[in-house]
């Protein structure tokens, strides 16, 4: 019997080591391992070890690299030789952007232009999908330790990579305030990730168009109440429209941040309080505008047998990744809640900048 650990296992395992400090072993594609480290969780005692290697490379996506006047030589990241004369803090400063003010002086640093840029690319990749700061420290490796995670590139999606694949796990009834006919089922990717939820009101005819709403969760708003957003009033109101319609389907996609995680939204709010826009924000983090996944949300209705809906929504990139998955989304029905005084810059901003319906 073979139970050594697949692709899935370990890009799982490759996501813990790099949150908990640890190196992953990435091999490029002439067969060369080189140790990855994300910036955010990197010690102090790695860090001197990684300066002693004079081909160590410090990457950054290009947004990160833009506020830090690098060159982006592989157009959607820059490369650095890993400067041997900073301390720790000075390191993760390039990384993040709460630190600019404490450390506003950096470089210059030549964004290295040759070499192949796969490895780096792959570890930015990792780091994102890990919930990390989008920076890496990457050094050629020698001799492996047979602990450290092996991947090769092709392993990493750099992109969307594969539509994900989902499995309901579990379900149970649970009567809510806007039905007692309300249904919570439980949705596990294959890859290991964060569960993603359905929240069904009633029994909604599979050939008929159903009401559905994708919302991404957000604690801020629709836990604690945060008028930073419109979250909550949203998920509230769907739920409402669904309740009175007698059926409908919501699906709750763990996908906090727009698909930052949380400790990058509240690093990307410090930064909105310093003047930035959400964008503006993200993308001083190193992140794009948005980095879900909404074909989860496609992969979830299949599962349930639904293939036409009535899409609850303001956001057109819904629309378009569903009927790229083969939803047919048969009418877009109009969501407008929640606005306040401290959130109407931020609706604003994702009209302009994002091509939210207003």
């Amino acid at each position: 019997m073979d139970f050594a650990p697949n692709v899935t296992t370990r890009l799982a395992r490759a996501r813990t080591d790099l949150r908990v400090g640890q190196p992953v072993a990435v091999v490029d594609e002439a067969g060369k391992p080189s140790l990855v480290f994300a910036v955010e969780t990197l010690a102090g005692d790695h860090l001197a070890d990684l300066q002693d290697q004079p081909e160590a490379q410090l990457a950054l996506t290009a947004h990160r690299a833009e506020t830090l006047k690098l060159r982006a030589y592989d157009g959607d990241m820059a490369r650095v030789r890993l400067p041997r004369d900073l301390g720790l803090e000075q390191v993760m400063a390039l990384a993040d952007p709460s630190l600019d003010l404490r450390h506003p002086m950096k470089g210059p640093f030549p964004s290295i232009r040759d070499d192949a840029a796969s490895v780096a690319r792959a570890g930015i990749a990792l780091a994102k999908s890990a919930h990390l700061l989008p920076a890496v420290v990457a050094v050629p490796a020698g001799t492996l330790d047979a602990s450290v995670t092996r991947l090769h590139v092709s392993d990493i999606p750099t992109g969307l990579g594969d539509a994900p694949h989902l499995l309901q796990v579990a379900g149970a009834r649970v009567p809510l305030a806007v039905s007692d006919a309300g249904r919570c089922l439980v949705f596990r990717p294959e890859t290991g990730g964060e569960e993603h939820y359905a929240v069904e009101i009633g029994r909604p005819e599979r050939a008929a168009p159903v009401l559905v709403r994708l919302h991404s969760a957000c604690f801020t708003g629709d836990v604690i109440g945060s008028q930073k957003c419109d979250c909550g009033p949203q998920l509230h109101a769907a739920l409402h429209q669904m309740g009175e319609e007698g059926t409908g389907v919501l699906l709750y996609l763990n996908q906090e941040g727009r698909g930052i995680g949380l400790a990058n939204k509240m690093r990307a709010y410090a930064l909105q309080d310093q003047g930035f826009d959400t964008v503006e924000a993200n993308h001083r983090l190193g992140f794009e505008d948005d980095e879900r996944d909404f074909r989860i949300g496609a992969a979830i209705l299949k599962e349930m047998g639904i293939r036409t809906v009535r899409l609850l929504t303001n956001n057109p990139a819904k629309i378009a990744m569903m009927e790229g998955q083969g939803i047919t989304v048969a009418e877009r029905v109009p969501l407008h809640a929640g606005e306040t005084p401290q959130n109407r810059d931020y609706l604003a901003t994702k009209a302009a900048k994002s091509g939210h319906l207003r």
